[in-house]
C-alpha cells in the first residue's frame, strides 16, 4: 500500500496510491490518518475514481510530524569516509517540521550558507503509540516508510560539536513522495542521490549499521513515539563534504533522490536571495 498527502484547492488531502493515479481519503494528511486505529483497513477499503495530479501538488507525506528523530553516521560506507569509527549506538539529533518542504518542490539555497549539501535518506513512519519496545514491538509499531533528503548547511552543522543548527534549516528538507507500507519495500532496496544527473550516491539499505526496528526500539526506550513520527535512519556515503574538493549544491541544478520500492524526488535547486 502507498500513501500521500495532496494539496487539494480546499486544503491537504490524504490519499491512496494506485497505478492509475490517486484515490481520495478525504480532508487531512497522513499523519492525521495514522492515528486512527483502523488505518490500514480505512485506506485498504476506499472507492472512488483515481485521478491525477500534477507534481507540485505534492506536500511532505507527513507535513507536521511530532517528532523528527534523525540518526547520524548510520551507513558503514558513510562512517568510513568521515572518518569515524563504528558507533556503538546510534547518534541522535532533531529537526522540525519548519524543515519540511514537498517531493517536487524548488530547494532554496540559504544566502546564509555557501555548504550547502545533500544526504539521501529512508525515512521510517512510526503508526503505533509505543514506549521501550522490544524488536518484536518496534517492528509492528511501523507504518511505513518514505524518503527524504536531509539537505545539510555543513558550515552551520561543524560551527560546533552540536550538529541541530546545520540540520533543521527552515524548507530545507524534501519528505516524500510516498509512504509504502513494509511489504513493499525490500531489506536491500537501493537509495539514491543524483545532482544534475551525476550519481554522487548509490548504495542499498542493507548497508545501514542500526536497522528500522533497532532504531523504534532505541528511541522508544527515552521517549513515547506517537503515529506520524518520523526516523530519519542516516545517509549514505558520497556527500559533497566529504569530497576533496569538496563540492555543494548550486544553483540551478536538479536534486533528485529515491529508494526502490518508494519513489523518487525532484527538487530544482536556486539561490536564495541575500537578506
Amino acid at each position: 500500500m502507498k500513501l500521500a498527502t495532496l494539496r487539494m484547492d480546499d486544503g491537504l488531502h490524504a490519499a491512496l496510491v494506485r497505478d492509475d493515479g490517486y484515490v481520495d481519503l478525504g480532508p487531512g494528511d497522513v499523519g492525521g490518518l495514522l492515528a486512527r486505529p483502523d488505518w490500514r483497513a480505512f485506506a485498504a477499503a476506499a472507492e472512488g475514481d483515481a485521478f491525477t495530479v500534477e507534481p507540485a501538488r505534492l506536500a511532505p507525506v507527513i507535513p507536521r510530524p511530532g517528532k523528527i528523530v534523525c540518526v547520524g553516521l548510520n551507513y558503514r560506507t558513510h562512517i568510513t569516509e568521515m572518518g569515524r569509527d563504528l558507533p556503538a549506538y546510534p547518534t541522535l539529533f532533531a529537526k522540525f517540521s519548519e524543515a519540511l518542504i514537498g517531493p517536487y518542490d524548488t530547494l532554496e539555497l540559504p544566502p546564509e550558507s555557501p555548504a550547502v549539501d545533500w544526504e539521501a535518506e529512508l525515512v521510517v513512519v512510526v503508526g503505533e503509540r509505543i514506549r521501550r519496545a522490544d524488536r518484536t514491538s518496534a517492528e509492528a509499531a511501523i507504518a511505513g516508510y518514505t524518503v527524504m533528503n536531509d539537505v545539510s548547511m555543513r558550515d552551520w552543522q561543524f560551527r560546533t560539536k552540536e550538529w541541530l543548527q546545520g540540520k533543521t534549516w527552515e524548507a530545507s528538507t524534501p519528505l516524500g513522495p510516498w509512504l509504502v507500507t513494509p511489504e513493499e519495500l525490500a531489506p536491500d532496496a537501493g537509495i539514491s542521490c543524483e545532482v544534475d544527473g551525476d550519481i554522487v550516491q548509490k548504495s542499498t539499505i542493507a548497508d545501514l549499521l542500526f536497522d528500522a526496528a533497532d532504531l523504534v526500539s532505541y528511541i522508544s526506550t527515552m521517549i513515547t513515539l506517537n503515529p506520524g513520527d518520523l526516523i530519519a535512519t542516516g545517509t549514505t556515503g558520497g556527500v559533497g563534504h566529504a569530497r576533496k574538493p569538496a563540492r555543494y549544491l548550486e544553483d540551478g541544478q536538479l536534486l533528485v533522490t529515491a529508494i526502490e520500492g518508494i519513489g523518487e524526488m525532484r527538487n530544482p535547486v536556486r539561490r536564495g536571495a541575500p537578506r
